[in-house]
Order: C-alpha cells, then sequence, then structure tokens
C-alpha cells in the first residue's frame, strides 16, 4: 500500500531490482539480529539473489549455492518475458495497472503469460517423454480450436490455477528484475571483480536439460569466481527435467548439496 495514499501502489511502485531484493532481506536480518548466514541458496531467480548476496554482503554469507541460475539475463529470457507482460498488458482488464480499483483482474492475460513462461521451464525430451502427441479424453482430434492435445490441456490448467496465487502486476516487476539483472556493469563489467578477496565458499548446480539457465552460463559465473582467486565446486547434473529440475526430486542434487554444506559446517565447526 501507497503510504501516500492508502491505496495500492499499482505502476506508481518504483521498478525494483534483484539488488533491491537482497538490501531488504539485509535489513530485516539486521533488525532480527543476525550477522552472518551460514548459507545462502537459492535457483532461478533465487540464484541471482545468491549471487548478489555473495557479492554485496561477502562477510555475512559463509556459503553460496546458486543453482540454475545466471550473473544476467540472457536476450532470449528478456524475449520471453516481454511475451508475457504484453499479454498481461493487452488485457482490457488490466486497466493500466489499476485493475485493483476497478474490481477487476487481467485473468486470462496472466494466465497466457503462465502457460509461456512455463514452457521455458520445461524440456522437449520431458514434454516428449510426458505428453507425446498423446489426445486428451477423445479418441481422435476434433480439427477445431479446444484443447486436443495433452500438452494442451496441461498448459491451460497450469495458467488457470497459477492467476489464483499470484498477482499480475508482480508478476511485471518480478520479470522486470530479473531481466535489469546484470551483476558484472555493476562492477566495471568484469563479474570476478564482484567476488575479488571474497572468503565465501561457492557451490554452483546446473542442469544439462536447462536451456532457460544453461551450463555454460553457470560456468561463467564459475570462471568468474576462479578468477577472482575465490573457493569454489560446480557440478552439473544429467537430467531430462529441464529448469524445474531443481523444484523436483534429483537425487543427485540432494547429495551435492548435502555433501557441500555438510564438509562446509565441519569447517564452520558445527560438526
Amino acid at each position: 500500500t501507497n503510504p501516500s495514499t492508502g491505496r495500492p501502489y499499482g505502476l506508481e511502485l518504483p521498478v525494483i531490482t534483484v539488488r533491491d531484493m537482497v538490501r531488504a532481506q539485509a535489513m530485516l536480518l539486521d533488525r532480527l539480529g543476525i550477522d552472518t548466514l551460514f548459507s545462502v541458496a537459492g535457483g532461478s531467480m533465487g540464484g541471482m539473489q545468491v549471487l548478489q548476496w555473495a557479492a554485496t554482503f561477502p562477510d555475512r554469507v559463509f556459503t553460496a549455492l546458486p543453482i540454475a541460475a545466471a550473473a544476467r539475463h540472457s536476450s532470449q529470457n528478456i524475449a520471453f518475458h516481454e511475451v508475457g507482460r504484453q499479454a498481461v498488458m493487452a488485457d482490457p482488464l488490466w486497466h493500466g495497472g489499476r485493475y485493483y480499483f476497478e474490481g477487476t483482474s487481467p485473468r486470462k492475460g496472466l494466465a497466457v503469460a503462465r502457460m509461456a513462461a512455463h514452457i521455458t521451464y520445461l524440456s522437449d525430451s520431458a514434454l516428449h517423454r510426458k505428453f507425446g502427441r498423446n489426445l486428451q479424453d477423445r479418441d481422435k482430434p476434433t480439427f477445431g480450436f479446444d484443447a486436443d492435445f495433452q500438452i494442451e490441456s496441461y498448459l491451460r490448467h497450469q495458467g488457470l490455477t497459477f492467476v489464483d496465487r499470484f498477482d499480475a502486476n508482480s508478476y511485471l516487476y518480478l520479470t522486470r528484475a530479473m531481466d535489469y539483472f546484470d551483476l558484472a556493469a555493476d562492477y566495471g563489467g568484469r563479474l570476478a571483480n564482484a567476488y575479488r578477496g571474497s572468503k565465501t565458499r561457492f557451490c554452483v548446480v546446473s542442469f544439462t536439460s536447462d536451456w532457460l539457465f544453461p551450463t555454460i552460463e553457470n560456468k561463467a559465473v564459475v570462471r568468474a569466481l576462479n578468477a577472482a582467486g575465490a573457493s569454489v565446486s560446480f557440478v552439473e547434473i544429467e537430467t531430462d527435467r529441464g529448469h524445474d529440475a531443481f523444484l523436483l526430486d534429483e537425487p543427485e542434487l540432494f547429495a551435492t548439496i548435502r555433501g557441500f554444506l555438510s564438509a562446509a559446517g565441519e569447517a564452520r565447526g558445527l560438526g
């Protein structure tokens, strides 16, 4: 709520960045009297926040676990986000972001945005394995525009359930924050400069089938950490589950995290 108006901000809220998120988290920890963190871990945008935490507050982070992330958003990812934002803003019920005051919600636009985004979280092989060209509750195609295929029905379900738990303007702001993330830009254009002299222990994790944040981008982070002289390990996990793998039951991921944190705990004297 905007304290000056007593009403929701809508688009009057300034665009936020990943750095803003991390600074807000640090302020909360200050308020709680927590000086240091044993581990900062996260995937996707959470992984971006991990990288920002370790760069902005290196003395407060003992270990950092960025999973399926990158030090900046790619042109392709920005493009997908723009498609989603345009879907939301093209919905007539969006009302220029003032739908709170109109008693409406751009549900259709947000659902389409979620459908498009959800495709990027998966992989071609996973989609083929799960759905193939199977039809949805029918023996033959209708040659119309209903959801003939299971994948169509699945995406529509993902879109419809998403709008019940997510705010449209929040979607715009969060995707924009990811788009603007470019950690190296704040350190003279060299990512290694962000971690020069850092004592944080890093473990970077990627997935072979993740085309949203592919292994090559995770390796770029590893190279920068090596150049900065930081302690870093890297694991690429073989899976066909795409970007969403970090949210799923991946035994190798669990084993990697368990091993990394156990070793860090011993080094910290928490054994």
